[in-house]
């Protein structure tokens, strides 16, 4: 590995040659059979069923996992897969999973789908990405992803064939009898042909393709973004930027001695290119624990045995789900971890100390987006880590922060908030999403992909977060547009204007929230409010947690609802309520707007008050504050 513990030590990596001449694979295919070659019997890929330190798991090693492939790939190449046709996965995490993801870039474009969306949203992405093929599950007690495998399938009729992982095969004993008793039925109203997915890639050749996968680069994969209304956008990658994703992994992170504890779901970018790729780079260890992840039954409670099962170095995780790791005492063995990496959602100060008191670990916060094929930054994991910034730029990604005036992008300055933008290997210039109108004024000069988030760069080169351009409520990680709760609640005949932003929550990051101008001279409670929102918005994680009615929104001079007032209501609201709860004689005196840091809420006394017990109380939210 190399050292990356500064700026200067990025600056090294780039200086020994431009990426293009690093002698690199051309494709995945490629990658896996370098690392086969490497370390052929170490273990590559490991998942259990059930969260028990002692339950039944199966392992793949580097050997394993190339047959596995192969004869996947090949199985895809017969039903009619080529370069141009994609390859679709609704799956839980399992070992299926990132082989179907690897066959699926090598035979064609693999495309996965979060199983949480509805079966319509399914069906909108099968059909914007026109998939030809569909890996899903087999009908399983406690999961309805078959079910909306099967509805989706029914909207797309680009389908020819849908595969079956049945996940029977990693029981045993009685529960693996009882199963054919308990499944639920699929009503099946499709024409895609239906197939067990372990029959049909176990009866092809495991060890060489029987195609040539194109050696030059080409786009490898879909992932769709959001997801909570309409049809999420996707967004197209090329093999070489799920490569450089690994490569960064590879050189700066992992070896072939790492065991990365990976609970998040590999329809994500962050489990499938900073973990997945990486591991295909290094040759480190996989592991997924249980197919809900962190969601799944009984993780949190078993998630310190389960470090000291797999002997894990790296925990992936995001702020949720070190919140829910905090509610619970660390009762297993955690010394071989070296870092946890986070990502997905601003990480409060106070978690990242409570983390640290009570595992002797340090989270190394970091920053990807699906646009860019995941990695921008990361805080280095032998350097300094600076709390709240999002880390130092990687190798050969160029970060700018860029400000539009009168039509020309205009470079902030040190500590000067602007919006951040970025050139790496990752972006696709100029094609970013599949439909061409999303891409139109998508980039800054051409090359550098406007993320819509608003940051700042300091004087030490770290890169800081400060707020959305482009609106999104960010729940733990999930992005939910704030228009699908604003045009829900415009449905109501009394309403007149919405506001829905995200107020601040200790557990979640944000939470949505809502407000609301009633028609004049009209009366309507906040419970039948809510009622509405709950009848009308189809996703539960986008119904608003707060209503309030006000008698007039804040508006621009163009009657335009104007959010940063609302936000400011929202931060006073919540820490107002959480410093009384905690028995604080202290109140939000108001919220200001700080070129550096954003929005930040003035404190005053009311009495006597234990500053420290200010700072714990506030420091689980990630929005800064100070005294007035």
């Amino acid at each position: 590995m190399v050292r990356f513990a500064n700026v200067a030590d990025r600056d090294a990596v780039e200086a020994e040659m431009p990426y293009a001449q690093r002698a690199l694979p051309g494709t995945l295919y490629q990658a896996l059979t370098q690392t086969r070659d490497r370390h052929p019997q170490r273990p590559a890929i490991s998942f259990q069923l059930f969260s028990d330190p002692k339950a039944p798991a199966r392992t793949l090693t580097w050997t394993d996992l190339h047959e596995r492939v192969t004869e996947t790939a090949n199985l895809f190449h017969s039903l009619g897969v080529g370069p141009q046709d994609v390859v679709a996965y609704l799956l839980p995490n399992c070992l299926e999973a990132p082989v179907v993801l690897l066959a699926g870039a090598t035979a064609g474009i693999v495309n996965p789908i979060n199983p949480l969306l509805d079966p319509e949203q399914i069906a909108g992405i099968l059909r914007e990405t026109k998939a030809k093929v569909v890996v899903t599950l087999k009908s399983f007690p406690k999961t309805d992803i078959a079910q909306k495998a099967a509805l989706a399938v029914a909207q797309a009729p680009t389908v020819q064939a849908v595969l079956e992982v049945d996940l029977r095969g990693y029981l045993t004993g009685l529960k693996r009898l009882l199963v054919p008793l308990m499944r639920p039925k699929v009503p099946t109203r499709h024409q895609a042909k239906v197939m067990d997915f372990e029959a049909a890639a176990s009866a092809q050749r495991h060890d060489r393709l029987l195609f040539e996968p194109p050696p030059e680069d080409r786009v490898a994969a879909f992932f769709h973004t959001g997801g909570t209304t309409g049809t999420p956008k996707v967004a197209q990658h090329k093999q070489s930027g799920m490569i450089y994703n690994g490569w960064l992994g590879g050189t700066l992170l992992f070896s072939e001695r790492d065991v990365l504890m990976c609970p998040l779901p590999m329809f994500h970018v962050f489990a499938a290119y900073p973990i997945l790729m990486s591991c295909l780079m290094s040759g480190a260890q996989l592991v997924m624990p249980t197919p809900a992840g962190y969601r799944g039954d009984g993780v949190f409670d078993n998630f310190w045995k389960l470090i000291e099962r797999w002997q894990a170095t790296f925990l992936i995780t995001v702020p949720t789900a070190i919140a829910a790791l905090m509610q619970r005492p660390v009762n297993g063995d955690v010394s071989s971890l070296r870092t946890a990496i986070s990502g997905s959602a601003p990480l409060p100060m106070e978690l990242y100390n409570r983390f640290k008191s009570a595992t002797g670990v340090e989270i190394a916060e970091g920053y990807g987006l699906t646009e860019a094929t995941c990695l921008v930054s990361v805080n280095p994991i032998d350097g300094l880590k600076k709390v709240g910034s999002v880390g130092i730029p990687l190798p050969y990604t160029h970060v700018r922060i860029l400000r539009r005036v009168d039509g020309a992008f205009q470079e902030c300055a040190v500590d000067e908030i602007g919006e951040i933008c970025v050139a790496n290997p990752g972006v696709y210039e100029g094609s970013t999403y599949t439909e061409a109108d999303k891409n139109r004024d998508l980039f800054a000069e051409g090359r550098f992909l406007r993320t819509g988030d608003l940051g700042r760069m300091d004087a030490d080169g770290y890169l800081w977060i400060t707020g959305r351009a482009k609106d999104l409520i960010i729940r733990g990680g999930h992005n939910i547009d704030p228009a699908e709760i604003e045009d829900a609640l415009l449905s109501h005949p009394k309403v007149a204007f919405v506001g829905a932003i995200g107020q601040p929550d200790a557990f979640a990051g944000e939470l949505p929230c809502a407000y609301v101008e009633l028609v004049a001279g009209a009366e309507v409670s906040v419970d039948e409010l809510l009622e509405h929102a709950r009848t009308h918005i189809h996703e539960r994680a986008a119904v608003p947690k707060h209503i309030e009615i006000l008698p007039e929104l804040p508006k621009t001079a163009i009657g335009k609802i104007f959010k940063p007032d609302l936000r400011k209501l929202a931060i006073t609201r919540v820490y107002d309520d959480a410093l009384a709860k905690a028995g604080l004689a202290v109140k939000v005196a108001k919220v200001v707007d700080d070129k550096k840091r954003g929005l930040v809420a003035r404190l005053d006394r009311t009495g006597t008050v234990d500053e420290q017990a200010v700072a714990d109380c506030l420091g689980q939210f990630t929005r800064p504050w100070e005294w007035a």
